[in-house]
């Protein structure tokens, strides 16, 4: 029987639950499938909940252990005081030591992806491999004037975002908030932050990348960005690219979700000792 209880940072069963994990000041929505195989932990775009990887999930089947949460203040998930990357780090580490996982691969999407191949560089012995879905991928176009185009962009938006949450594409916050996790998700993605991350990587990564724009990136800029990639590609042997994909960013999980799964299982069959 599915639990809907909150979570112990003891807890190591994996029989099927659905409940909440606490961490700092808030509490975390987490579905975990339970189960005896590898564990495949699922991190979430931006402001998007975990239904978004329900199609992949399905694709991949039974024989994988499942994991998804809301991050703060996303889907069913409380708000909090902090919405940092580093909260959103702290977050993962609090869902698999609450739920026992050990050595799973990590899918991100978007934002989730950052989220993936930064915990994997901190944490090596603690994680199989990691699959990154059109993002994590290095760029340098974020100036002030790109910081303020994005805060317009998200002041502008504000009026949709009770919509957007009801499909999963926004979260409980401020408009202000948004943009600035929109930010410094951008931050993150300079050469100077993303490179050292990309060197300290030992698992096995794969990347899918999409086609094509997304929000607040035109499909000339996007497409340069992801060619950003193929040096990365070629002085790092356990980082490659399992996947181009007609999708756009948006709608990948959605209309190219076997392509997701296959770079899951590739990645389920990849050696586990450290690459250089």
């Amino acid at each position: 029987m599915t639990s809907t209880t909150t979570a112990t940072p003891t807890a190591t069963t994996a029989s099927p639950w659905t409940g909440l994990v606490p961490i700092e000041d808030t509490a975390l929505a987490v579905t975990d499938t339970g189960g005896a195989g590898r564990p495949v932990v699922y991190l979430n775009g931006c402001y998007a909940d975990q239904k978004h990887w329900r199609r992949v999930i399905a694709e991949l089947g039974d024989g994988y252990r499942h994991i998804t949460f809301d991050e703060r203040a996303r889907g069913r998930s409380g708000q909090a005081g902090d919405y940092s990357f580093e909260a959103t780090l702290r977050d993962l580490d609090a869902v698999l030591t609450a739920r026992g996982v050990e050595h799973p691969i990590l899918v991100g999407w978007s934002y989730g992806s950052l989220i993936a191949l930064n915990w994997a560089a901190r944490n090596p012995d603690r994680v199989h491999a990691a699959v990154a879905v059109d993002g994590a991928l290095p760029h340098e176009w974020l100036n002030d004037a790109h910081r303020e185009q994005i805060r317009t962009l998200f002041r502008r938006l504000g009026p949709l975002f009770p919509v957007a949450r009801r499909l999963g594409m926004a979260a409980r916050m401020s408009a202000a908030q948004h943009a600035e996790i929109n930010i410094e998700a951008n931050e993150l993605c300079a050469p100077a932050r993303l490179d050292p991350v990309f060197d300290a990587l030992t698992v096995p990564v794969r990347y899918v990348l999409a086609t094509g724009g997304n929000l607040g990136g035109e499909a000339k800029l996007m497409e340069q960005i992801r060619a950003n990639l193929d040096p990365v590609v070629a002085r790092k042997p356990n980082i490659r690219v399992s996947a181009k994909v007609p999708s756009n960013h948006s709608k990948i999980l959605r209309k190219d979700f076997r392509a997701v799964a296959a770079a899951v299982r590739d990645i389920a069959a990849a050696p586990t000792h450290p690459a250089a």
